[in-house]
Formats: C-alpha cells, sequence, structure tokens
C-alpha cells in the first residue's frame, strides 16, 4: 500500500524531477503533486511511496534537511491535507 508524504518550505525551483531523484533513494516514487500556488516565495508538494516503510526511511533521511539552502519538513500526509507526527 502507499503512503503520501508531505514536503514544506521547498524552494520555488523545486520541480518533480528534483524530488523524484531525491526520494526515490528510499523506495519507488508513485507520484509527485507540487503544489500549484506558492506562497511567501516557498511552495509545498505531496510525494507518493511505495511502501510505508520507504515513506518512514524518507521522512528520517530529508526531514528538517537542506533543500537548496531551505530547511524543508517531510512528514505524513493524510488524505490531501498534511499530518505532522506528534
Amino acid at each position: 500500500m502507499s503512503t503520501k508524504l508531505y514536503v514544506s518550505n521547498l524552494p520555488l525551483s523545486a520541480t518533480a524531477d528534483v524530488l523524484i531523484s531525491r526520494f526515490c533513494k528510499f523506495g519507488d516514487v508513485v507520484s509527485v503533486a507540487l503544489e500549484p500556488i506558492a506562497r511567501a516565495n516557498r511552495r509545498g508538494a505531496f510525494v507518493e511511496m511505495n511502501s510505508s516503510s520507504a515513506a518512514h526511511k524518507a521522512i528520517a533521511a530529508l526531514n528538517l534537511s537542506d533543500f537548496d539552502g531551505r530547511l524543508v519538513s517531510v512528514f505524513l500526509a493524510l488524505g490531501t491535507l498534511p499530518h505532522r507526527l506528534a
């Protein structure tokens, strides 16, 4: 079963191809959907991984990491809304 993640605080220069290349190290990427409207020079994206274990590996490695000079957050998304783990 696939698991959807939300990535926040991406730079406007972020593309689906770049996200795929960063996330595919942890498992197969099923889909990437960048938010169409950027706010305050940043944007978010949904990244769907092929499994829960791949998603959790990506969270562990990429949450609070540098993405072209920006500190991004990566967390589970429930439906179409982001959901931070407590």
